[in-house]
């Protein structure tokens, strides 16, 4: 099941603190107008996943890109991802996409803003993605 988290309220803001990719982006900057976490959980109802998606109108080539707000979008940046189960990465990022196919019609483009790791390489080359442009400290995978 796929649980949106749309305010800093919400009890599973708590899952932010076991980001290892992005641990230094403040939480405020992951949930606002044009940021949202999602989660996937299992059937018990427990986080098994986590993405941080920004809405940008444009693909970042680096982290301090992620802080720009914008009122026109047509780019999902997914900026970090972290998982509890096996798979449940995957499942994640293909319900997310959809979600966002549903709720912002205008996005065209779905990219990640990875860090140039083998881990996140092989993570996103095996989950159907494409290397689409490597920056100075990032890379960015394209998804379909």
């Amino acid at each position: 099941m796929l649980h949106i988290i749309r305010d800093l309220g919400d009890d599973l803001t708590r899952l932010v603190k076991d980001d290892p990719v992005r641990p230094e982006i403040p939480l405020e900057q992951r949930i606002n107008s044009n940021s949202t976490i999602f989660v996937l959980k299992d059937d018990n109802d427990q986080p098994i996943a986590v993405t941080c998606v920004k809405f940008l109108e444009s693909v970042p080539t680096q982290v301090e890109d992620l802080v720009n707000t914008v009122v026109q979008t047509n780019t999902a940046v997914f900026y970090t991802i972290w998982s509890y189960a096996a798979g449940a990465g995957r499942r994640l990022i293909e319900e997310a996409q959809a979600e966002i196919k549903k709720t912002h019609p205008e996005v065209e483009t779905y990219v990640t803003l990875s860090p140039k790791t083998e881990m996140a390489e092989r993570f996103h080359l095996k989950n159907g993605a494409e290397k689409w442009r490597e920056n100075e400290t990032s890379v960015n995978y394209l998804y379909r």
